[in-house]
């Protein structure tokens, strides 16, 4: 492994995510060999019970960067991004859902919002026209109302907490990471309230989905 610092480090927390991931390494792949990029992929595996970590191994080959970092038993979306994040090297560490529900294409927009910003998320809301594929109303509803109590309890001005897309200054933010304490659900929230608490910068980046997770 190269002792340069990559750029960007893309963490994917994947729990029983055999059969989506092949499509998205393969997707990850051309895009970094299309963008140039020095960049390394880790691929945290939740305790995953079918073959999830044999198949990131298997990209290797494409995506020689790539790492399988195991949690060894299942801990949670929020448990995996932390230990990812530990995991990272790059300038830039940005997660993102093993389904690529945001498309790693979008990677160059919180990219850029990273010269000036600390924090740059990805937004589901600010232009719902970016969604192409829905869940269900009651979904999206839910979804709406839970963002509008975060904000209201965490005076957090953002409209989207929760989407998977997001991409942080690793050195800046690594403290944000080592006091994060939420494993499951919710631990969105907390990461935008502890960089607001440490006076980091953050900003929300209207993001094309293929899907409202």
């Amino acid at each position: 492994m190269s002792s340069a610092v990559p750029d960007l480090s893309i963490i994917i927390p994947s729990y029983n995510e055999e059969l989506r991931l092949p499509a998205t390494l393969e997707r990850i792949a051309e895009y970094l060999a299309t963008a140039g990029l020095n960049a390394e992929v880790l691929v945290v595996d939740d305790g995953s019970k079918d073959g999830t970590a044999a198949v990131a191994e298997y990209f290797c080959i494409k995506i020689p960067t790539l790492r399988v970092v195991s949690n060894d038993v299942n801990r949670g979306k929020g448990y995996s991004v932390r230990h990812g994040m530990k995991e990272a090297r790059g300038r830039i560490a940005l997660f993102t859902d093993a389904d690529l529900s945001a498309p790693i294409e979008e990677a160059g927009k919180l990219m850029e919002a990273l010269e000036t910003f600390d924090v740059a998320i990805g937004s589901r809301a600010i232009d719902r026209s970016l969604i192409s594929v829905h869940e269900s109303p009651f979904r999206e509803f839910a979804g709406i109302i839970f963002n509008k109590i975060v904000r209201v309890i965490l005076w957090l001005p953002f409209v989207d907490t929760q989407c998977g897309f997001k991409a942080f200054r690793r050195e800046r933010c690594r403290v944000i990471f080592e006091q994060q304490t939420i494993e499951r659900f919710g631990f969105d929230p907390e990461l935008l309230y502890l960089a607001r608490h440490h006076g980091l910068q953050a900003v929300e980046i209207p993001c094309f989905v293929t899907q409202s997770t």
